[in-house]
């Protein structure tokens, strides 16, 4: 073959890759196949390493800005604003790239391919990963992902930005301490329900470059090993494109956990003959054996580096420097004034306000004369950033953000109150060792914040630095420690109390619910989550965030944590009523509807219906709304609850009205199967227009009744096989 074929630009990215890695010998290709893949000097090949993160902002390569965790991201209900946060971190991710590029720096987390989003559905609040997911919707999850992965590839024409990754795949969500060895059990209607939607948008709308496996198996198959999963639905139905990557280290687990192969060497032949092109890792090594032994064809490895090389060549690796426009992305942009602005406006969208009796909120500062911060996530900059971060140049927490914001004019108190989650915040004092400092802050002020919660030592992924619940799951829904109890000193304090829960999980607050006037949810908002929650509070903006999670009462309602059956979990199959739903959230301003309508009344295979409603703010704020549009199979046996298959973001001053269209295809009304059919079934569908879900609770927390309208279905017929 032609040496140096590669580099003529007027053939495709794939002819390019496969003429590169046609030149190359078997032991390169496999040194290929490694994320750290290795330099080939006399192909001008230079060392590339896959492994990097970008899950609220590029991760750990140094300064970066870091926006709130997905989880509070996806609070935001507003899948344009995603895209934006996601192009700015590519930007940052090129401007950094191009800088270590000049520096010679080709070590880990210094390239372009970025394993986020993290598109799993938040099944059970137990999960210490969750917030790094937008939640336990499918829909939901799906328009966040398809726009992250957009704004983070790129809209030119040619190159991509950065290479996205949706992760993990599939039907992955906890026990984080068994997810090694752990067999997820799913029905072929739940997985397509579930657990596949969001991952199917991703690659079919989002057009994403490269998919990661999970560490368990699905129904029997280790899943970066899964025929099922990566060639007979990712590629054959999907129609994927892009490279597969396993997760860390996740392909030894097929011989030491799993135990569904005996060696290494049989371990690489069945994720490499099932797809998986990438090994996050050193297993793949052993593929020279696996060839010998006559395991692997050697063709099969040549399809898997040329997908990888694919992906290098759109990323513009191959090209003169200056045919590339994302090159000239300058290290000035890192951090910059513009994106910390950025950051400020994503923790304000992403706040939600779970409960205001009378008013309270928001603050006026020419009212006080003193503040009580008081609480463990006041002046805590873990619970800032959650997993999965960049360095920020600046950290703002709550009570930086409150001192900032009210700066001489009034006097700030501030106390611990508590630990975490031990019973004395010095080792060797008697339990609950702040108590009198509390009560004394308490007495000495006229309103009192009380930051509660979880930080990502409490939470996250198994084996993280630190976690104090070992596996990272949490063992229930409660505020650990010491804190209700500091919460309810407070209450007896007879001062007004506003409760701000940064936590990246749903708590179960009952107690603080039907005691504490005003309640606001924050996530971990960021390096500069102190500053946009201060001017929350203080009324400089209205929340606007909803949940992308279900807040529940106990964790005695869940089901197990290891069944993957959906029945019982999330808002789409509860049977019992919700402390906080998803989809709930208040606002400073009040909004009505009006005009609700729908376009026609049935519904068939290639049809659909549209939505309208005039949405109004009647308030004396300027302010965002969502509007949910909600669908629910009336004659389908086994139905879920009314979902989510519509959401639009809509900001509007105060007195401004705005007519709001959502489109609902056949799809909407179409559920799964037993078999993981797609049908479109014969009867009654309810069409429910409003800003929140239409149960009993959600209607009692806002005062609002959602337009409901009846869409017919004449005869049922399969969508999709």
């Amino acid at each position: 073959m032609e040496s140096n074929k590669y580099l003529d630009e007027s053939l495709s990215f794939e002819e390019r890759a496969a003429a590169l890695v046609s030149e190359m010998t078997l032991e390169e290709k496999v040194y290929q196949t490694l994320h750290g893949s290795a330099e080939i000097k006399r192909l001008g090949v230079k060392a590339y390493n896959y492994w990097n993160e970008a899950l609220h902002g590029v991760a750990r390569a140094g300064v970066a800005t870091v926006f709130p965790q997905a989880i509070g991201l996806a609070a935001t209900f507003d899948d344009e604003f995603i895209g934006k946060v996601a192009d700015c971190i590519s930007t940052e991710g090129r401007a950094k790239f191009n800088m270590q590029q000049k520096y010679g720096d080709t070590d880990i987390y210094k390239g372009l391919t970025f394993w986020s989003p993290n598109v799993n559905i938040f099944r059970d609040p137990r999960w210490g990963r969750g917030h790094e997911t937008y939640g336990e919707d499918p829909y939901l999850t799906s328009r966040l992902g398809v726009s992250f992965i957009k704004g983070l590839q790129g809209n030119d024409k040619k190159y991509m930005k950065a290479a996205a990754c949706a992760k993990h795949f599939a039907v992955h969500s906890g026990p984080e301490d068994l997810r090694h060895s752990f067999d997820a059990k799913v029905s072929k209607k739940d997985l397509n329900e579930t657990y596949l939607p969001a991952f199917k948008a991703c690659v079919q709308e989002g057009k994403v470059e490269a998919v990661m496996g999970a560490y368990n198996r699905t129904n029997g198959e280790p899943c970066c090993g899964s025929k099922t999963l990566l060639k007979d639905t990712l590629r054959d139905k999907w129609g994927f494109k892009g490279h597969v990557t396993s997760d860390c280290w996740a392909i030894k687990d097929f011989h030491e956990h799993h135990m569904v192969t005996s060696t290494p060497v049989e371990s690489v032949a069945l994720a490499m003959n099932n797809g998986c092109d990438l090994n996050c890792g050193n297993m793949f090594v052993h593929l020279l054996q696996a060839v010998r032994d006559g395991l692997v064809e050697e063709e099969t490895i040549t399809q898997a580096v040329t997908r990888l090389f694919t992906t290098r060549m759109k990323l513009g690796l191959f090209e003169t420097p200056e045919k590339v426009p994302y090159n000239t992305i300058n290290y000035d942009v890192v951090d910059s004034k513009e994106h910390k602005a950025l950051n400020i406006e994503a923790v304000k969208k992403s706040i939600v306000l779970l409960k205001n009796e009378n008013g309270l909120l928001p603050l006026n500062k020419n009212k006080l004369k003193t503040v009580g911060v008081i609480g463990p996530n006041a002046d805590n900059r873990k619970a800032l950033i959650g997993n999965y971060e960049g360095t920020a140049s600046e950290y703002i927490t709550v009570l930086e953000g409150i001192r900032e914001y009210l700066g001489e004019d009034v006097t700030i108190r501030y106390s611990e109150g508590c630990h975490l989650f031990k019973d004395k915040v010095q080792g060797l004092s008697r339990t609950n060792d702040r108590v009198a400092e509390v009560r004394a802050v308490a007495d000495a002020s006229d309103v009192i914040i009380a930051c509660l919660g979880l930080d990502s030592g409490l939470e996250g992924e198994e084996g993280d630095e630190g976690n104090e619940f070992a596996s990272g799951d949490k063992p229930n829904l409660k505020l650990p420690g010491l804190q209700e109890d500091i919460l309810k000193v407070l209450y007896e304090s007879g001062k007004p109390v506003i409760l701000v829960l940064l936590s990246g999980s749903a708590l179960a607050v009952t107690w603080a619910d039907e005691h504490i006037p005003a309640i606001i949810q924050a996530w971990y908002p960021g390096a500069q989550g102190g500053r946009g929650i201060a001017q929350v509070l203080f009324g400089e903006y209205s929340p606007e965030g909803k949940l992308p999670v279900t807040f529940y009462r106990t964790t005695e309602e869940l089901p197990k944590f290891t069944d993957y059956n959906m029945a019982g979990r999330t808002y789409r199959y509860m049977n019992q009523e919700a402390l906080y739903p998803f989809g709930y959230g208040l606002s400073y301003t009040d909004f009505t509807l009006g005009g609700a309508g729908i376009s026609q009344d049935t519904i068939a295979a290639g049809g659909n219906v549209a939505c309208s409603v005039k949405l109004k703010n009647t308030g004396k704020m300027d302010g965002a709304e969502t509007v949910q549009v909600y669908v629910k199979a009336l004659d389908v046996e086994g139905a879920p609850n009314h979902q989510l298959k519509g959401i639009k973001k809509v900001f509007l001053k105060a007195g401004e009205e705005m007519e709001v269209q959502v489109i609902l295809p056949a799809e909407a009304f179409a559920l799964f199967d037993e078999e993981g059919k797609l049908v479109l079934n014969a009867g009654s569908y309810e069409v429910y227009i409003g800003t929140s879900q239409p149960d009993k609770r959600s209607i009692f927390l806002t005062g609002k009744q959602p337009g409901i309208f009846t869409v017919n279905c004449k005869e049922t017929s399969v969508i999709e096989s």
